[in-house]
C-alpha cells in the first residue's frame, strides 16, 4: 500500500498537547456497485488529526496545523489489507481522540466491514458508538457526524459535504474532478499506473477529512473561521502537505491558493 503522511510515525497519533481537545476525522473512498450485495470496494482512506486549545472560547481554525495519514491500495489485491489498516486506524483514533468524526461515517465503516476477511472489533465498536452518539457514555470518544449533526448551523437542504462546506464559508474547490470522475481516476491508476490520477484522489480524500474536521469543530463550538473571507482548505493543504504529492504544485492547484472570490468556485481544468 502507498502511505503518505506529515507525521513522524504515520500509524501512530501525534503527541497530544496538554489542554487540548483532539478531533480525529476519517474519510474513505470506495467504488460503488449497488447491483451486487456488498459490491462497494474501499481503495483509499485518510485520517486527519486536529488539536484545539481548550481556552473556553472558539479557536480560529485557519491558524491551526493538522496531522494526516493517507493510505491507498496499489491494486485490488490489497483491499483486505486496507481494511485491516483502517480498523487499526479507527482503534488508534478512539484511544487518542476526544471526538471522532466523518461525513456519513456510518457508510464508510459499513463498507470497510463488508470487505473484511474477518470481523474487526474496532469497526464493529465504532459502528455501535456511531449509532449511540446522541446518548454517549461518560467515558471514551464522542462521535459526531457532520452530515447528520450539523443541522443547527445550516439553512440549505443539501447535506452533501461540498454543499455544507460552501454554506459555512469553507472553500473546498475540487479541481481533481473537472472533466472526470473519481471512478475514472481510480481506473486510470489501476489500469495504467497513472500516479497523477492516484494523487488527485488522495488529495481529494484528505480534503474531505480535513474539511469534515473543520465542520465538526464548528458544530461542537470549538472552532471558527472568518465569516466574510471564509477559509481556503486548499491553501491549508498546500501549507501542511506540500511535499506529499506533486499534484499540489501543479498550476491547476496553485491557482486556487490565496484569497478566492467565493467559496468552492469552479477551478480551471
Amino acid at each position: 500500500m502507498i502511505i503518505s503522511s506529515n507525521l513522524t510515525r504515520p500509524t501512530r497519533p501525534p503527541r497530544k498537547p496538554s489542554g487540548t481537545v483532539r478531533i480525529a476525522s476519517l474519510d474513505v473512498e470506495w467504488t460503488k456497485n449497488y447491483r451486487v450485495k456488498n459490491g462497494n470496494r474501499p481503495f483509499c482512506y485518510s485520517l486527519v488529526w486536529l488539536d484545539l486549545p481548550t481556552t473556553g472560547t472558539s479557536v480560529d481554525l485557519s491558524k491551526l496545523p493538522f496531522g494526516y495519514t493517507s493510505t491507498y491500495v496499489e491494486d485490488t489485491s490489497e483491499t483486505a489489507a486496507l481494511v485491516r489498516c483502517a480498523a487499526d486506524t479507527v482503534c488508534t483514533a478512539v484511544d487518542s481522540a476526544d471526538i471522532i468524526t466523518g461525513h456519513q461515517l456510518c457508510s464508510d465503516l459499513a463498507v470497510l466491514q463488508a470487505n473484511a476477511e474477518q470481523l474487526h472489533e474496532p469497526l464493529v465498536a465504532a459502528r455501535g458508538a456511531w449509532k449511540q452518539r446522541r446518548t454517549p457514555g461518560e467515558d471514551g470518544a464522542r462521535y459526531l457526524d457532520t452530515r447528520f449533526d450539523a443541522g443547527h448551523l445550516l439553512t440549505g437542504a443539501s447535506r452533501r459535504l461540498v454543499d455544507v462546506c460552501t454554506e459555512l464559508g469553507l472553500d473546498v474547490t475540487q479541481p481533481e474532478l473537472r472533466g472526470t470522475s473519481m471512478t475514472a481516476l481510480h481506473r486510470r491508476w489501476l489500469e495504467h499506473a497513472d500516479p497523477t490520477a492516484r494523487e488527485k484522489i488522495s488529495v481529494l480524500n484528505v480534503r474531505h477529512s480535513l474539511s469534515t474536521a473543520y465542520v465538526a469543530a464548528r458544530t461542537a463550538g470549538l472552532g471558527h473561521w472568518e465569516p466574510r473571507g471564509g477559509l481556503n482548505v486548499n491553501q491549508t493543504l498546500a501549507d501542511h502537505a506540500a511535499d506529499a504529492w506533486d499534484w499540489l504544485t501543479s498550476p491547476t492547484f496553485t491557482d486556487l491558493l490565496g484569497e478566492q472570490p467565493c467559496p468552492s468556485a469552479t477551478a480551471r481544468s
